[in-house]
């Protein structure tokens, strides 16, 4: 098995053909993938080594230390969080070929159609459809609060293939072309002004069957993979110490100590110590996921960082007084990236609002936590048998 030292060799080797201060980023990134450096615990051949996940460390410290460019994992966050572990684990071998490459390197924008106007914390009830016709599916629908659809060319997409079942069994897994005819993205703005995720309408989109992932009418399971990572992805994110959302507030604070209060220390002290407790949580969570797949403790995760993300947030608008509750520019603007630390109070304050709504409401998240983790008693869904076209809409 390749250990710490031979990865170190590998890297070296790679920084050696591919100097980075004169090979283009873009090739760089792909001489690492083939090099098998791009997530080592990827089989050999897909970007990975067939390593401990644990061993990544070590190549990212050799090349951040050599100056080497990254694939902007911000701008490509849903394909590398959410797409990329569900293709790893449904998709076929030439799926895996076609996709997965182009997704790590930054070629290949991916976002996530599983959201619907009426199908939202009740994911499971979405009414979007795809029709066999041939060797393609007819998809006809509407989803909503899609990030990055304006930039992707590739969809994870769910829809419902045979509403006569369960809504949780009668539901397919699909690889959707955003350029594809008939699929058309609408900007929805946002609170703060912007617009970085969309509503996307779907109107006779052919996807081939063999963009398919999983079994027809398996679905459900294959989404479950998308939605364990996706929480992983967003409540587990490695930052250092006092990244992320506390980072701001604890430099306003040192350096400006006549916005100083009791009250503010007291508070900004307790959530320093939670901002660091979650950190340290999601540096556990990242090492239990060397031994195999997210588990609902990415819910409790996701959880942990939507609350603190609006604390935080509220207290450095009370810190800065006044000046907290200016907001420096309401362009409508449809952004590449999310960007919580380069914008000002105003705009943490505002976005936050967004956290306990995005990958997952709380609220549902609150009932996963308790029912696989704590194992109390389900909540009664006297839906759970009824065929989807017997539900009252």
């Amino acid at each position: 098995m390749t250990d710490a030292a031979e990865l170190r060799t590998l890297t070296q080797e790679l920084l050696a053909e591919h100097p980075p201060a004169t090979t283009e980023p873009l090739d760089f990134l792909k001489a690492r993938f083939d090099a098998g450096l791009a997530w080592v615990h990827y089989p050999a051949g897909l970007g990975g080594l067939d390593v401990p996940r644990s061993l990544q460390a070590v190549v990212d410290a050799e090349l951040a230390a050599a100056g080497a460019p990254d694939n902007d994992p911000r701008r490509i966050g849903i394909g590398l969080g959410m797409a990329a572990p569900t293709v790893l684990k449904y998709g076929t071998e030439e799926q895996k070929r076609r996709f997965l490459r182009p997704l790590w390197v930054g070629e290949e924008v991916w976002c996530q159609l599983f959201s619907e106007p009426g199908a939202g914390s009740d994911l499971a009830a979405l009414g979007t459809r795809a029709v066999r016709d041939g060797d393609d599916w007819v998809v006809d629908g509407q989803k909503v609060w899609t990030s990055s659809a304006h930039l992707a060319r590739w969809a994870i997409l769910i829809a419902r293939t045979d509403p006569a079942l369960p809504k949780h069994q009668g539901i397919s897994y699909f690889i959707c072309d955003m350029t594809d005819p008939g699929v058309e993205v609408r900007p929805l703005r946002q609170i703060t002004g912007e617009a970085e995720f969309n509503e996307v309408f779907l109107t006779g989109v052919r996807i081939p069957d063999a963009h398919r992932l999983g079994e027809v009418g398996a679905g459900w399971k294959v989404a479950q993979t998308t939605l364990m990572n996706e929480r992983v992805s967003i409540g587990g994110m490695r930052i250092p110490r006092e990244g992320g959302m506390i980072g701001p507030v604890a430099r306003a604070w040192r350096e400006r100590p006549e916005l100083r209060t009791h009250d503010l220390h007291q508070r900004l002290l307790a959530l320093w110590v939670e901002a660091e407790v979650a950190r340290l949580t999601g540096e556990r969570l990242r090492q239990q996921l060397v031994a195999g797949q997210p588990g609902p403790e990415g819910s409790g995760m996701k959880l942990a960082f939507a609350r603190l993300n609006q604390e935080i947030s509220g207290l450095e608008v009370e810190l800065l007084r006044q000046e907290g509750l200016l907001y420096s520019d309401w362009t409508m603007r449809r952004p590449e990236l999310v960007d919580f630390t380069g914008r000002d109070a105003g705009y943490r304050y505002l976005r936050s609002k967004g956290n306990s709504i995005e990958g997952g409401t709380s609220e549902v998240l609150l009932n996963i936590v308790a029912e696989r983790v704590l194992g109390l008693p389900a909540e009664p869904r006297n839906d759970k048998d009824v065929a989807w076209k017997d539900l009252a809409r």
